[in-house]
């Protein structure tokens, strides 16, 4: 028995040290040296203070504000915790009463605006804390925060346009607009 159990728990020992202790120190160190800024969450500053993340979006719901996607996770919104898709398809009688109801608030949010919706501002991402929107969506939304906050279009619209995020590569993924930048650009600049 005892020849057994010595060998069983020295390799267990070992392993455990190796892959409970020496690897995880090894890729955070490696990942800390060669990424700092994803590796400390890619944390978005204020006069030194952390304001949020750019990989996870905010519940910006103010109309002087732009909108991020809605968020699937609760129990309140963007909790990083409950990263989840609400798992509802396309002929789900919730979603589509939920879209319903977003539409809505958008629309009496901004009564003027007979622009089409664009459908990231109408559902929720797979993981529910997605911290961009597209484009289209950013430009549904100017004419909104213009008026909430007394600007001209024109230079609002300027803004969005520099905020743009061009695909990576320049083929991976699709320009985007990150809501927590463009909030932070608009409330530092634009007042």
């Amino acid at each position: 028995m005892n020849a057994i159990l010595r060998p069983t728990l020295v390799l267990f020992t070992v392993l455990t040290v190796l892959t409970g202790v020496v690897y995880p120190l090894v890729v955070t160190g490696v990942g800390q040296a060669a990424f700092p800024h994803q590796a400390a969450g890619s944390l978005i500053l204020r006069d030194g203070k952390p304001v949020g993340s750019a990989l996870i979006g905010q519940n910006f719901s103010d109309a002087k504000h732009f909108w991020g996607r809605p968020s699937a996770t609760g129990p309140q919104p963007y909790n990083g915790v409950a990263s989840s898709g609400s798992n509802q398809g396309p002929l789900n009688p919730a979603l589509v009463d939920a879209v319903k109801a977003r539409i809505q608030a958008l629309r009496d949010a901004d009564p003027g605006n007979t622009a089409p919706v664009p459908v990231d501002l109408v559902t929720a991402s797979a993981s529910g804390l997605d911290p961009h929107i597209s484009p289209a969506a950013a430009r549904f939304q100017v004419a909104r925060v213009a008026k909430a906050r007394g600007l001209e279009v024109a230079k609002l619209q300027a803004l969005v346009d520099q905020q743009v995020e061009s695909p990576l590569l320049g083929f991976l993924g699709e320009p985007r607009v990150n809501v927590l930048q463009l909030n932070l650009a608009l409330d530092a600049g634009l007042q």
